[in-house]
C-alpha cells in the first residue's frame, strides 16, 4: 500500500526508529520461546493453546508478536505501515523457520485480506497514531470469522492528556479530552510517547464505542499494571501510580444472531 498523507509521518518515524534499534524494535529474546502463548498472553484469554489458528498480528511488526505466536503453533499474518519493522519479523521467521507472512499497509487499509480468514486479531498499542479508530475496527470486524477474539491495547486517554514531568509531585493535565489535532511533540525522550511519532487522544466513546458499533463484543478488559510504589519520582513507574498508561481489551466478533441479551446469561 502507499501510505496516504495521514500515514506518511508515522511510516518515516517508526523506519527511523526500527533502524535505530528502539526498545519497541527488539525481535523477540530467547526467554521469550520458551513459553510463547504464556509470554504473551498473562491473562489467559486465548485459552492455552492457539495451535493451527489463523493469527493477524495488526500494527505489530518489529520481531517480537508475530514470532511469538508463530512459535505457538499459530499460521502468522504480521501487518505494518513499515517495512523497516517487517524485516524484523522475517528476519526471525527465517532463522526460526516460522509460519510467518508480512503484509505491508495501515491498520485502517485491510483490502488485500479477506472477509473472515482469521480466528485471532492481536493489536498493540498503535491506534493512538490515527485521528480516526474507526476504519480500524470496521477491518477487523471484517477479517475476523464469526467467533473470533480481539485483543487490542491502547494508550489510556488521560495518560495522552497529561504532562510527562511531575508538577509538585503529581502529573497535570495539559490537553483537552477533545483535542482533535496531533499531540505536540514531547520535549524529552519517555515511555510515554514514542520518539518522532504522531499520536492522538482517543476518547473512551471511541476506544470503546466504535469498538461495539464495528460489531465486535467486549468481553473483558484489564489496566496492565506498571505503577511501583517505590519508583523515583518523575519516572514512567512514578506517573503510572497516577495515570495508568494503557488498556488491555478482549472482544469477539458474534453472528448476526446473537443478542446482546444472550451474552449477558450465565
Amino acid at each position: 500500500m502507499e501510505p496516504s498523507d495521514k500515514h506518511w509521518h508515522n511510516k518515516a518515524a517508526w523506519d527511523r526508529l526500527a533502524k535505530k534499534q528502539d526498545r519497541l524494535a527488539r525481535p523477540a529474546r530467547e526467554i521469550d520461546f520458551a513459553d510463547p502463548l504464556g509470554s504473551v498472553d498473562g491473562p489467559g484469554w486465548l485459552g492455552g493453546n492457539i495451535f493451527g489458528k489463523r493469527v493477524l498480528c495488526l500494527a505489530a511488526g518489529g520481531g517480537r508478536q508475530g514470532p511469538i505466536y508463530a512459535a505457538a503453533g499459530a499460521k502468522v499474518t504480521v501487518v505494518d505501515l513499515s517495512p523497516v519493522m517487517l524485516e524484523l519479523d522475517k528476519k526471525v521467521a527465517a532463522e526460526r523457520k516460522l509460519n510467518l507472512r508480512t503484509l505491508e499497509t495501515s491498520m485502517d487499509e485491510l483490502s488485500e485480506l479477506g472477509d473472515g480468514t482469521f480466528d485471532i486479531v492481536i493489536h498493540p498499542v498503535s491506534t493512538c497514531y490515527l485521528p480516526d479508530v474507526a476504519k480500524t475496527y470496521h477491518e477487523v470486524a471484517r477479517v475476523l470469522a464469526v467467533g473470533g477474539i480481539y485483543i487490542s491495547q491502547h494508550k489510556q486517554p488521560t495518560s495522552m492528556q497529561a504532562g510527562i514531568e511531575p508538577e509538585h509531585g503529581s502529573y497535570r493535565l495539559q490537553q483537552s479530552y477533545f483535542f482533535k489535532r496531533p499531540l505536540p511533540a514531547a520535549a524529552k525522550p519517555n515511555l510515554v510517547r514514542e520518539d518522532g511519532t504522531q499520536e492522538y487522544i482517543h476518547r473512551w466513546e471511541e476506544l470503546i464505542g466504535h469498538m461495539c458499533r464495528a460489531g465486535l463484543f467486549i468481553e473483558d478488559l484489564t489496566e496492565p499494571l506498571h505503577a511501583r510504589p517505590d519508583a523515583a519520582v518523575g519516572s514512567f513507574e512514578h506517573r503510572s501510580q497516577f495515570i495508568a498508561p494503557y488498556v488491555r481489551i478482549k472482544a469477539r466478533k458474534y453472528g448476526e444472531t446473537k443478542t446482546k441479551s444472550t451474552l449477558i446469561q450465565p
